[in-house]
């Protein structure tokens, strides 16, 4: 019997293991899209406990704790932290096979050399030992993303963020590089018009400008854009449910952009109209710039109206949506492929229903300029999990060019979540293994070992150009 996340944990076969403790294992990380708060990094923060970097905003976590039956108090609510911690060690022995067990384990031991299962019984020893080391400067915010071997990460920015933080990074002289990424689905939202209206009000005052149609709206969001390209931003992201490419004119758009200046209700045509205008143009800028455009698609959001209202969203009430991706993304796509203005785009589907139609959509616009121009990302949200992982890895083995792949990225909002690269590189290492063990792949150890560290962090630093 092997014991439970030893040093070979996932990885099933002797050549697994040597791809990936040989390869695999000491490459440093790129994290290329995650939420993590910049004015944390800037501040060098060390955390107060362990409930403060581990579980708050971790909606993975609090919808584990509601499933087991803890109440909200010990949640989101008013508890005090180590109560939270003790609801947290109680619900863990219940994750088992989910892959928040795996997870808390490899955090505990890979952070705080914690070797033991988190448990009711144990959960004030370890408490107490995590909140000693967090009081360190090696444990600082900057201290874990070392001691993980990041070397850059690429924040999620609203286009009207002063981005002051991300300029102290820059101008302190640390090795880790902290870019913005552009995150523009706020000021294209009409399905909230009072909404919408503020954040242009809100636009218009911090470009200076009055923003009465949209040619002046364009203008002051492209003066954003070119904001976020001087403070080293090379990377946009959407979260959507799904592409926007309905057909319209630049007089429709114009006169549907004052019906919502005018807060006048818009049909259902005029709002997707309106979405798919905004996105091509984002699009656009993208190319122009010679950045990295990536397209999140198909979460259904915000599904329980009751506890929307008290905790706002980002809670941990979304779930996988089933909408129709393909027709819709193909149209997006080869709009901007007949202007030769596609730039290099990352897809994420959220439906695993959908993997095969982004496996052999990427293949529809590599065009030989760039390896991988067209990549389809990482198992992500509810499938960044081993079986989501394999079934990603498989599908674009099938369909695509694996060894093209940009790889893993965490999406977290929580410094303690890097082990993810390590899981996902685990898995990968052992797949190929196991095909070598199987005589599908030669035993070609160096070469494969090479593909393994370009998808492990070569491919993303030149993708990126980082």
């Amino acid at each position: 019997m092997k014991k439970f996340l030893d040093d070979n944990f996932l990885l099933q076969t002797k050549t697994a293991q040597e791809l990936y403790h040989e390869f695999a294992k000491q490459m440093p990380i790129i994290d290329y899209h995650n939420h993590l708060l910049p004015d944390q990094i800037a501040a060098d923060k060390n955390f107060d406990n362990i409930t403060q970097v581990w579980l708050y905003g971790d909606h993975y976590k609090w919808r584990a704790m509601r499933a087991n039956g803890i109440d909200e108090y010990y949640i989101t609510g008013g508890a005090s932290d180590f109560e939270k911690f003790e609801k947290w060690a109680e619900t863990v022995p219940y994750t088992l096979r989910n892959p928040l067990y795996h997870w808390t384990h490899l955090e505990l031991q890979r952070y705080f050399d914690i070797h033991e299962l988190l448990s009711p019984a144990n959960a004030k020893e370890i408490y107490e030992a995590c909140n000693a080391k967090l009081q360190t400067k090696e444990y600082s915010v900057q201290g874990l993303l070392r001691k993980m071997n990041v070397t850059t990460l690429c924040t999620t920015d609203d286009p009207l963020d002063n981005l002051a933080y991300h300029q102290q990074l820059k101008n302190s002289g640390i090795e880790l590089r902290v870019l913005p990424a552009f995150r523009p689905d706020k000021g294209m939202n009409a399905d909230d018009l009072p909404a919408l209206n503020a954040y242009i009000d809100k636009l218009a005052s911090l470009t200076g400008t009055s923003i009465n149609d949209y040619g002046s709206y364009l203008a002051a969001l492209k003066s954003r854009h070119d904001y976020f390209a001087a403070n080293g931003a090379s990377v946009s992201d959407h979260g959507l449910e799904q592409i926007y490419a309905e057909d319209y004119t630049d007089e429709e758009i114009s006169a549907i952009f004052l019906k919502i200046r005018g807060n006048e209700k818009v049909s259902l045509k005029e709002n997707l109209q309106f979405k798919s205008a905004m996105l091509f143009n984002f699009a656009l800028w993208d190319h122009e710039k010679g950045w990295v455009q990536q397209f999140h698609l198909g979460a259904l959001r915000n599904n329980n109206d009751r506890l929307l209202g008290s905790l706002g969203p980002d809670t941990g009430f979304d779930s996988i949506g089933d909408f129709p991706q393909g027709k819709q993304l193909a149209k997006f796509l080869n709009k901007l492929d007949l202007e030769n203005k596609l730039a290099k785009t990352i897809l994420y589907n959220l439906n695993p229903a959908d993997n095969e139609l982004m496996a052999t959509m990427i293949g529809n616009y590599q065009d030989g300029t760039v390896a991988g121009k067209v990549q389809w990302g990482s198992g992500w949200w509810f499938l960044d999990q081993k079986d989501g992982m394999i079934k990603q890895l498989n599908a674009l083995s099938n369909m695509g060019l694996l060894s093209q792949f940009v790889g893993m990225l965490t999406d977290s909002r929580s410094f303690l979540s890097f082990p993810r690269h390590e899981y996902f590189r685990r898995i990968l290492c052992d797949l190929f293994g196991t095909d070598v063990e199987n005589g599908e792949l030669p035993d070609d150890k160096e070469w494969i070992g090479q593909v393994i560290q370009n998808i492990c962090y070569y491919n993303a630093k030149t993708y990126f150009n980082f």
